[in-house]
């Protein structure tokens, strides 16, 4: 069955970042249906025009339909899929760097996280889920990423030394955020 994958960037990223033109790549190749979201004015983001671009670009959510979003694209898609009413069950998502608490070093992206995500809304509607963070994460601390798994009740996935997974931290293509994927697409 061929699934949707919704790839959501970050903070200062577009879609031709780091690895996410190699994730399209292989799940095109794959036969997927792939979108890399490019989210408006990544370098000064204001949470109702991101939360109005997933508005506009994701169409029917159903268990077929997946995400991969790496640092605020997180918590975006965590503040939109809470604003849907009702929020119909999907395949899932792997949120990379992911964060759900205000960042020290970036106050300006504190309206992301001012309010508290209902949690169990979005596990309840959810078949799988996953959270992958780097212990030298130097943007997002890894206990944040921790923290958001554990609201989350993910798989939480460590990886010893990544930075912020960031094309700078050599990371053009991702096979681990590739892997859990695909055994996500399987199992349902």
């Amino acid at each position: 069955m061929r699934k949707q994958v919704h790839i959501i960037h970050g903070y200062g990223a577009s879609p031709a970042s780091h690895w996410f033109p190699w994730l399209k790549e292989k799940l095109i190749a794959d036969n997927h249906k792939v979108s890399v979201l490019h989210m408006p004015n990544s370098s000064d983001p204001k949470k109702e025009d991101w939360l109005e671009t997933l508005d506009n670009k994701i169409k029917n959510l159903d268990n077929n339909t997946y995400f991969v979003t790496h640092s605020l694209g997180s918590i975006t898609l965590l503040n939109y899929l809470e604003q849907l009413n009702p929020l119909p069950s999907f395949g899932g998502f792997i949120l990379v760097s992911g964060f759900s608490e205000p960042l020290s070093s970036l106050p300006s992206l504190n309206p992301f996280t001012s309010k508290k995500v209902d949690y169990k809304k979005i596990i309840s509607a959810t078949n799988s889920r996953a959270v992958i963070a780097a212990k030298d994460d130097y943007i997002v601390p890894f206990q944040l990423s921790q923290n958001l798994s554990k609201q989350l009740d993910t798989s939480f996935y460590t990886v010893e030394k990544g930075g912020h997974f960031l094309e700078d931290d050599g990371f053009i293509n991702f096979k681990l955020v590739y892997d859990i994927l695909n055994n996500m697409m399987k199992t349902v």
